[in-house]
């Protein structure tokens, strides 16, 4: 499902005068709602990089494991050490 969200936001002083910078002829956006539209994306895929590099980290150490570490676990295992947590 498709969400959409009007958000008033008010800045002013030092981060008004950024904004207003970025916006316009001589910015880099056409408008406020583009650039804002621009930060949330940007912001949304950096968590997305974040997550994905904290999975790496642990598929690293997982694998860097010796094969004595592991364990064979059937699917009623697995479900009962996940009805756990």
């Amino acid at each position: 499902m498709k969400h959409q969200m009007t958000l008033n936001v008010r800045v002013g002083g030092t981060l008004g005068a950024f904004v207003a910078a970025n916006v316009g002829d001589d910015g880099a956006y056409e408008n406020v709602s583009e650039y804002v539209r621009d930060l949330i994306r940007r912001d949304k895929e950096r968590v997305e990089a974040e997550g994905f590099e904290r999975l790496k980290a642990e598929l690293t150490v997982a694998f860097a494991a010796p094969e004595s570490a592991y364990e064979t676990l059937d699917a009623d295992m697995i479900i009962r050490r996940n009805a756990r947590r």
